[in-house]
């Protein structure tokens, strides 16, 4: 859905000054800050062509700010492209005081709007108001000298900006690089550590990964899809608290553990016993969470162990939606003492879909998890017979969070 801008509320909050300018060079439309950088009304602007609001100060012969300026926007208009004028020396009446200017230095940048002909139908005309920097130069200056050498100073000044603006840009450049040389070594990490083998085997099955929104594109939460010869799978999605390389580091860790255990016991519960007590010497590991969950396609049971973590839900042909929520113990290493994890079992019928996902798909600022359980479950009841691959999607759609959200999210979705 598009936002719905407020163009004229947006101009007239803009912290640089703006003017709006028809072709004729009549003042249109002023922002605030052009008025308080000026110390004019929107009266005493509005429909003045801008030169006889702004005349060139009559005692200083030197003046030359209103024919530099003249020249700028009839090159906008003749060329239709924007023009960036240098520094200018461009005196202003004092309000109230009849034939009184003011010295003012600005950095003006001219720019078209174009019209459906063609045509140039506005020019905003932007300014920044360098005056108390320019300024601060001249008084620099030796008393004898400055009137003098305020053609130089504005020269050493334009070059001196310039210089800064190209060594801006020259850093922001590096910085890009080194962000985006940050940014692919971190997302091939996270598919290494993510790389599910046995997830190609079922089409059935359905997964997404989506970092924060403000993390570079690794985080703590995963998933593991892997086969129990002869007819067993196991899921487990799991939570690192934290983002970013650190994060991801330990989340590697322990998704590795839980895959490795679940190959060698054949209850969940163990898998997990086995987890903590190994995040027990993990710095980081502390508070993670995770639930696995082992599908017997025989005996069509689901048998499922949690710790800390948001419950599965297993959604039935039907829309009807239940939560795993019967094997539920403290997060991973949380424990003082050493207590075998809980575990709990549900049978399922063919067509059904178990899910499992990482708090960020229903945890929200400012509310309780059972808001979030409610939302995650009535659109599930709604997308219920829909293919695994679109439940995903819809479900990310539905939640708000199919570009990304305040926390990563893990999602396995499966059809069994």
């Amino acid at each position: 859905m598009t936002a719905q801008v407020d163009h004229a509320a947006l101009f007239a909050a803009t912290p640089s000054p703006y003017l709006v300018l028809g072709p004729d060079l009549v003042i249109v439309d002023v922002n605030r800050a052009y008025l308080e950088a000026t110390g004019r009304t929107h009266g005493d602007l509005v429909g003045r062509h801008v030169f006889q609001a702004f005349p060139d100060n009559p005692d200083d012969p030197a003046a030359d700010g209103m024919r530099n300026l003249n020249t700028s926007l009839h090159r906008v208009l003749a060329t239709r492209k924007p023009d960036t004028m240098a520094l200018q020396k461009y005196d202003i009446p004092v309000p109230h005081r009849p034939g009184a200017f003011e010295e003012r230095w600005w950095s003006p940048v001219n720019t078209p709007v174009l019209g459906p002909d063609g045509r140039v139908a506005w020019i905003i005309h932007r300014v920044e108001d360098v005056s108390a920097f320019v300024r601060a130069h001249l008084a620099a200056q030796p008393k004898g000298v400055r009137i003098g050498r305020r053609l130089e100073v504005a020269e050493s000044l334009e070059a001196e900006l310039y210089a800064w603006a190209r060594e801006l840009q020259r850093l922001n450049e590096e910085l890009r690089q080194a962000n985006t040389r940050e940014r692919e070594v971190a997302v091939t990490l996270q598919e290494a550590m993510l790389h599910t083998p046995d997830l190609a085997h079922h089409r059935d099955v359905a997964v997404r990964y989506l970092p924060a929104v403000d993390s570079l594109n690794v985080c703590g939460d995963w998933y593991d899809v892997v086969d129990l010869p002869p007819d067993r799978l196991a899921l487990a999605v799991g939570d690192v608290i934290g983002h970013g390389l650190e994060a991801a580091a330990v989340m590697g860790m322990l998704r590795s553990a839980l895959s490795a255990a679940v190959r060698a016991l054949e209850r969940p519960a163990q898998a997990l016993e086995v987890l903590g007590l190994y995040a027990r010497s993990i710095e980081g590991a502390l508070g993670s969470t995770a639930v696995k969950a082992v599908v017997d396609r025989r005996s069509r049971m689901i048998v499922y162990s949690s710790a800390g973590h948001p419950p599965p839900v297993l959604v039935h042909a039907d829309g009807r939606c239940e939560l795993l929520d019967q094997a539920t113990d403290p997060p991973l290493a949380a424990r003082l003492e050493h207590v075998p994890p809980p575990q709990a079992g549900v049978r399922y019928r063919p067509g059904d879909t178990l899910v499992l996902y990482t708090d960020g798909l229903i945890e929200r600022r400012e509310e309780d998890i059972y808001t979030g359980l409610g939302r995650l479950m009535s659109a599930l009841g709604a997308c219920s017979r829909l293919a695994p691959e679109q439940i995903a999607d819809t479900l990310l759609a539905r939640l708000g969070i199919a570009s990304g959200g305040r926390d990563d999210v893990a999602l396995v979705v499966a059809r069994l």
